[in-house]
């Protein structure tokens, strides 16, 4: 059982950054990991996934600002946030998903995390 644990969100200004942390407890080799957000009143989207050789994908809004990147000795995925505007306020989750192969679609992971909230104010 794979078990995730989301960190770093909080309330920034428009432009601003924050760095987004997900402690994964479990087997997670080989797997693809992402992070999603969800805004009020919207479907849920994928931002960002990495697989297990790094080969990365971003949803077209975040591409150039935002970064996912993992650290596999210490089992933890990231998301650098840069010039974060007020659209991209929402609750942001890490995911995992028991194979290699990475999509941004949301129904494709197995496990989530709880989530962090993130406020960008204009």
């Amino acid at each position: 059982q794979v078990q995730l644990v989301e960190s770093g969100g909080g309330s920034v200004q428009a432009g601003g950054s924050l760095r987004l942390s997900c402690a994964a407890t479990g087997y997670t080799y080989g797997y693809c990991m992402g992070w999603l957000r969800q805004a009020p009143g919207k479907a849920r989207e994928g931002v960002a996934t990495i697989d297990s050789d790094g080969h990365t994908l971003y949803a077209d809004s975040v591409k150039g600002r935002f970064t996912i990147s993992k650290d596999n000795d210490k089992n933890t995925l990231y998301l650098e946030m840069n010039s974060l505007q007020p659209e991209d306020t929402a609750m942001y989750s890490c995911a995992a998903r028991r194979e290699h192969w990475c999509s941004l679609m949301p129904g494709i992971f197995n496990y989530w995390g709880q989530g962090t909230q993130v406020t960008v104010s204009s």
